[in-house]
C-alpha cells in the first residue's frame, strides 16, 4: 500500500526544528487480560494486528519514520510489522512505565538536530490520521515543547484528568487514582497521544521520577515538568470519543474491530 506524505510540506515548520516529523510508538506491553500470551499490540482487529492500524495512521500523516519499542515477546511485534516500511525498533527489556519506554527511542535521536516526535500508544488502532496532522499543525503553530491531544469524555473514569488553570491553559495531568473529589469531576481527560520537540522531551525523560505506587516513569509527567520549567505546552482538544478507545480486554476488542470495519464500509 502507498501513503501520500504530502502532508509533510503542508505542515508549519517550528523553529530550529527539521521538517519531517516522527513517532515513538509504545508496543512493549502484554496482554494478560487478552487471554493469552501474546503482545497486546499483535491482536487482530479488523484483520490487522493492532500496532499496524497505528503505523499506517502515523505514515499517512506524515510522519517519515515509526520508532516501536517492544518488549514481552518483541520479535513477535517486529514479525507483524515485517515488510512495512518507516519502522525501526528498540526494546525495552524492564517494565518500568510509558517515561522509560519512551526513553529507550532516545539514542536514535542524539547527536541530531531536533525534530518533532509524536508518542503514541500502539494499542490505539482507532487513531486517525487527520488527528495526528492536526496534533503535529497545532504544535508546530505554537513553537511548543509539548502538545498534549484531549478529549471530553461523559464518563471520564480511570483516565488522567488534564487540568487547566483559570485562563484555560495546561496546568497538570493528575491520575484518577491521585484526584481529589473536584478534580475527578473535570471530563476532559489525557488520550497519551502528545507531541514533543526531541531534544526536550529527552531531556525531561532523565529528570522524571518513580515517585508513585507503581515505582514506574510516566510519561504523563513531562508535559508538567516542562510547564514548571517555562515552556510552552499546548492542549488541543483533537479526539473524538471513539479515537480514545484502546483495547484491554476481547470485549474492547470486539467493539474496536466493529468499528473499523464499519469505517471500511
Amino acid at each position: 500500500m502507498e501513503y501520500n506524505h504530502s502532508h509533510i510540506s503542508c505542515l508549519p515548520k517550528s523553529d530550529g526544528v527539521n521538517l519531517a516529523p516522527e513517532a515513538i510508538i509504545l508496543a512493549a506491553g502484554k496482554g494478560t487480560r487478552m487471554g493469552g500470551d501474546l503482545p497486546k499490540v499483535i491482536y487482530q482487529a479488523a484483520g490487522q494486528p493492532m500496532v499496524l492500524w497505528v503505523v499506517r495512521a502515523c505514515l499517512e500523516a506524515g510522519i517519515s519514520r515509526c520508532i516501536v519499542v517492544v518488549g514481552h515477546q518483541g520479535e513477535k511485534v517486529k514479525d507483524a510489522l515485517a515488510g512495512q516500511d518507516g519502522c525501526v525498533f528498540v526494546e525495552q527489556s524492564q517494565q518500568l512505565g510509558t517515561g522509560h519506554a519512551a526513553k529507550m527511542a532516545g539514542p536514535l535521536f542524539a547527536d541530531r538536530s531536533p525534530t518533532d516526535v509524536i508518542v503514541l500508544p500502539g494499542d490505539g488502532p482507532l487513531i486517525s490520521p487527520d488527528t495526528l496532522t492536526k496534533l503535529l499543525e497545532t504544535h508546530r503553530a505554537a513553537l511548543a515543547a509539548a502538545t498534549l491531544a484531549t478529549a471530553i469524555l461523559d464518563d471520564p473514569t480511570g483516565y488522567g484528568r488534564v487540568i487547566r488553570s483559570e485562563d484555560g491553559t495546561f496546568q497538570a495531568i493528575v491520575e484518577h487514582k491521585d484526584a481529589d473529589d473536584q478534580q475527578k469531576k473535570v471530563r476532559e481527560i489525557n488520550t497519551g497521544y502528545y507531541c514533543f520537540r526531541s531534544d526536550l522531551l529527552f531531556q525531561s525523560l532523565s529528570r522524571i521520577k518513580a515517585s508513585n505506587a507503581q515505582k514506574e516513569y510516566y510519561l504523563p509527567d513531562v508535559p508538567s515538568l516542562l510547564k514548571n520549567e517555562g515552556e510552552t505546552v499546548i492542549v488541543v482538544d483533537a479526539l473524538a470519543p471513539e479515537e480514545v478507545l484502546g483495547v484491554n480486554d476481547p470485549q474492547q476488542l470486539a467493539q474496536v474491530d466493529k468499528i473499523l470495519r464499519s469505517r471500511a464500509g
